[in-house]
């Protein structure tokens, strides 16, 4: 049976420990909050600029140039999976289901004799795929939703892409990340962004069914200096989309993480206060038969 000095210890501890995931659902609440603004706010652009760029794409005359980012590059070869983590943990299984599903297209992929290389965006993301797959991941991006998503952010990332696929470095490049839906619930998804694929899995069923005549546009000043314009601007929308999905998936599974610690934490301190006022009352008791019995041997 443990003393009593121990299990007051260990309800200081328990106790220590509530306060701060108390503290960390509340930061991580104000934070959703934001989070979850900025993607309602991005997501009915994402679908329309992706609907409008598939059919402009589609109104094109047969044999016109096509910029490599929206046509590939005749290869499939070479992968390159970006995994969309956080920089810190405690926010349940937000980082391992990227992770997850990152290890299963990897090794599907392999698996029929193609090169896989993988850019993690989040530290946690590196740490869990570097034991198995240390050979492939050839960066880590540190730091791009620390506080907020910009969108100048993910520009930078889109020409670091469209640089590395100008120099052949990959033929096609897939985002894996986690798409927001509650606090509760987060989806992970797998978005391929080179080459171009038209039709965004965050298109309601009526927008996929939706009828009529296909639009008509009139370009000027040509298609192709349109397309050099747009596509690179249509990358950089769906990083940002992503990462803006994923910083509100990591806040929301961390506030109900966080939740469910505190919960468990006031559950064990009253096992352990019960416990302890358990253990106080067999202490006293056993001093006063101590006492009692030394009082009736005189």
């Amino acid at each position: 049976m443990p003393n009593l000095k121990d299990l007051r210890i260990r309800i200081h501890s328990v106790r220590s420990t509530q306060k701060i995931t108390s503290a960390m659902k509340m930061v991580a609440a104000s934070k959703l909050r934001r989070a979850q603004m900025a993607v309602e706010d991005s997501r009915p652009y994402v679908e329309r600029m992706t609907r409008m760029l598939g059919e402009f794409v589609g109104s094109l005359p047969e044999g016109a140039p096509v910029p490599p980012l929206l046509a590939g590059s005749g290869k499939d070869e070479t992968h390159l999976i970006v995994a969309v983590t956080a920089d810190r943990g405690l926010c349940g299984g937000f980082n391992g289901s990227v992770v997850r599903e990152t290890r299963r297209r990897v090794r599907e992929l392999r698996s029929v004799g193609k090169t896989v290389k993988i850019l993690c965006l989040g530290k946690k993301g590196r740490d869990a795929l570097r034991g198995q797959f240390r050979d492939a991941i050839v960066d880590t991006v540190e730091g791009l939703t620390r506080n907020v998503v910009r969108f100048e952010t993910a520009s930078t990332l889109a020409a670091r892409l469209a640089a590395m696929f100008a120099r052949e470095e990959f033929d096609a490049c897939t985002l894996v990340y986690n798409r927001f839906q509650s606090a509760m619930t987060q989806h992970v998804t797998v978005r391929r962004i080179v080459p171009f694929a038209a039709g965004a899995p965050e298109e309601d069923a009526a927008a996929k069914t939706a009828g009529g005549p296909r639009a008509m546009y009139i370009l000027e000043p040509s298609e192709e200096e349109i397309l050099d314009l747009l596509v690179p601007r249509n990358l950089a929308v769906q990083l940002y989309h992503a990462l803006t999905e994923s910083y509100a998936s990591e806040q929301g599974a961390r506030m109900t993480a966080m939740d469910n610690a505190t919960r468990n934490a006031g559950e064990m301190i009253d096992a352990l206060t019960l416990t302890y006022n358990r253990t106080r009352q067999a202490v006293i008791t056993k001093e006063l038969i101590e006492i009692i019995s030394g009082a009736e041997a005189i």
